[in-house]
């Protein structure tokens, strides 16, 4: 079985994957992490000056053919999947600040989305059932899954839990400007040409503004009880 968790940033599709994978006994597989995994690609190894803002389409073959040439995969590593360079893993790396600030202009690329689609498909052959998070998982790297979910929450509501994840304080004005910063994103996410944000026709909508982590694990843990039997 396959589990779809699409959304919008700051949303809790992560660790609300997370969760239910666990809760199921699945493994979770966070598309977004060999996102990341390229663009460590791009800036650690090839030496792109940062933050990338865009790529040509040589570039985007010379990082591909990096990524190719230094084995960056996704491999299986205790409930989930760790990203590996040279064999070695990169979680932590790859969570640096400075491919943060490049990582959506690299998953923009449509080359570059065919190629961590691709691999991801891959890790589905298999009889592990999977939790996928992301932003285009139950429209167009998993349309066949069985369950597709559409996490969302207010702008307000997902800035202030961006700002609490960071460690920063939740004064208003903050709150204001985190909002308005998710907001863009938001847009510019769900008008790029490439695999736009929008949920898929047949997506279950959860907003989680007033639902705790926990409560929203539970909704979707039984939503699948419900679909696989």
């Amino acid at each position: 079985m396959i589990v779809a968790i699409d959304g919008p940033s700051a949303s809790g599709k992560s660790s609300t994957a997370r969760a239910v994978a666990r809760a199921l006994g699945f493994a979770h597989l966070d598309s977004g992490a060999l996102y990341r995994g390229v663009t460590l690609v791009a800036l650690q190894e090839l030496g792109f000056p940062s933050p990338i803002v865009s790529l040509t389409p040589e570039q985007v073959d010379t990082v591909l053919d990096g990524a190719d040439r230094l084995d960056l995969r996704l491999d299986r590593s205790g409930e989930g999947f760790s990203v590996r360079l040279r064999g070695k893993p990169v979680d932590h790396p790859i969570r640096s600040a400075e491919v943060t600030a490049s990582v959506s202009a690299v998953s923009a690329v449509g080359a570059i989305r065919d190629w961590v689609n691709r691999r991801l498909r891959a890790l589905s052959r298999g009889d592990q059932s999977l939790v996928v998070d992301g932003r285009d998982i139950g429209t167009v790297v998993f349309p066949y899954a069985e369950l597709k979910v559409y996490l969302t929450a207010s702008p307000e509501i997902r800035a202030r839990r961006r700002l609490l994840q960071i460690g920063e304080s939740v004064e208003p004005e903050r709150v204001a400007a985190e909002a308005e910063r998710l907001a863009a994103r938001d847009a510019a996410d769900q008008t790029r040409l490439v695999a736009p944000l929008r949920p898929a026709p047949d997506a279950i909508l959860l907003d989680g503004s007033e639902l705790s982590l926990e409560g929203q694990v539970q909704r979707i843990v039984d939503l699948a009880h419900k679909r696989h039997g």
